[in-house]
């Protein structure tokens, strides 16, 4: 081995910082530290989306609060009582609850009796 050795610039991803949770790096993390969903805090909108999904309609809540555990058990709550399926989505940038079908009218009252505030059709 040579002596002459130094430090150089390195675009390796290993060398940059990782989230402790999910092992990504940080730029590409979703295990957003919020605290857990207080639901004075946020307004719930509620649209009714078609595009880009083969003609099929889709209730969609979004502006939710980034608490994974809050949005799990919130999605299930509402298909369940809906009979419907459904999901939830929580990025960086966005956290929603997509549910299948215009169930407009029967989330609204999930969210009233749970003290939700919301606006949207």
């Amino acid at each position: 081995m040579s002596q002459n050795h130094r430090v150089v610039y390195s675009t390796d991803p290993r060398d940059k910082i990782k989230c402790p949770r999910c092992h990504k790096l940080m730029a590409e993390c979703i295990c957003i530290p919020f605290e857990k969903a207080d639901t004075t805090k946020f307004v719930a909108n509620i649209r009714i989306e078609k595009s880009g999904r083969g003609g099929k309609t889709v209730t969609v809540l979004a502006d939710m609060p980034k608490d994974e555990e809050f949005l799990k058990s919130l999605t299930k709550e509402i298909k369940n009582k809906c009979g419907t399926g459904g999901t939830y989505v929580l990025t960086r940038e966005l956290a929603c609850i997509e549910i299948q079908g215009d169930k407009r009218e029967a989330i609204k009252k999930i969210l009233q009796a749970k003290a939700i505030k919301f606006k949207g059709q």
